[in-house]
């Protein structure tokens, strides 16, 4: 009897985690699904369904009118392809620069680096904002780049989007807290076996780090995918604008709201890629460092 009663109560305990998992998902899904069905919608009626549950359905004169005409006023095509390739460049090398220096605070010993550490934490507290103006006329007086003939400045381009931000603070220190909290015999192991630090970096760090990898990938991947000042700065031109650039096209002359849902709802779709495919890669990472430990 006592054993019925138990198991009652834990199935019941499972019910009730289940269900306020399933309203706390609805929570964050109920905006996604509001964007696209109103980017199916007219702009009246849009308007006319958002104070009623009738926002979430695809009920009314629904057809991609609004994709179509989103095309035509924006190259779409094109600012997406500006924002997943400065996104993914500046995510490789900053992956790799920021669990560098990562590794040489955690790991390695030289004088003054808890103090530089400290420093580049304090930086957090300052808003992109205050630096911005100073940040834009530093690169406008640095030299361009390119061979005799060839040569580039730095407004306008890929190159000013990518190289300030490859390095943030945060990163160092998500990967700087990560490593120190691995165990030191593996270091020691790697030395005494005649490793080198960029071999212990490689091939025992790297291939166990999994978890902070990917959290400081998606991390700076929804940073950089959703710049808009600092590229509304630097980028004249429509060859290198990124999509967030592009919602302000939709501000001009007449607002069209399903337009906008359109856009921002195509915009969406790296993110969620990205993140399907990552989350996977984290639970797989979590799932080989089990087995191997």
């Amino acid at each position: 009897m006592t054993k019925g009663v138990k198991g009652r109560n834990y199935q019941l305990s499972i019910i009730g985690r289940y269900l306020v998992l399933i309203v706390i998902g609805l929570i964050f899904v109920f905006p996604l699904l509001f964007m696209v069905m109103s980017s199916l919608k007219p702009n009246m009626q849009l308007l006319r369904d958002s104070g009623s549950l009738r926002a979430f359905l695809p009920v009314g004169d629904i057809s991609f009118n609004n994709y179509i005409d989103a095309f035509k006023r924006v190259p779409i095509a094109r600012f997406m392809f500006n924002s997943v390739f400065v996104t993914i460049i500046t995510l490789v090398f900053g992956l790799f620069i920021n669990s560098l220096a990562g590794f040489a605070f955690a790991v390695l010993r030289w004088p003054g680096k808890n103090i530089i550490l400290a420093l580049l934490v304090a930086t957090l507290i300052i808003p992109f904002e205050t630096i911005a103006i100073p940040l834009l006329l530093i690169v406008n007086e640095l030299p361009w780049i390119g061979a005799q003939g060839f040569k580039i400045g730095w407004l306008d381009t890929y190159h000013v989007q990518i190289i300030p931000f490859i390095a943030d603070a945060f990163g160092i220190f998500l990967f700087t807290q990560f490593f120190k909290d691995l165990p030191k015999e593996l270091v020691e192991a790697s030395r005494i076996d005649g490793a080198s630090w960029f071999q212990i970096y490689t091939r025992v760090f790297v291939p166990i780090s999994g978890p902070v990898f990917a959290t400081a990938a998606i991390l700076k991947f929804l940073g950089m995918y959703n710049q808009f000042l600092w590229p509304l700065m630097t980028s004249q031109s429509e060859s290198y604008r990124p999509v967030m650039v592009g919602v302000q096209y939709f501000f001009q002359l007449n607002v069209a709201w399903g337009e906008i849902m359109a856009y921002l709802s195509m915009i969406t779709i790296p993110v969620l890629v990205f993140y399907l495919w990552l989350q996977r890669a984290f639970i797989e990472s979590i799932a080989a460092s089990g087995v191997k430990g």
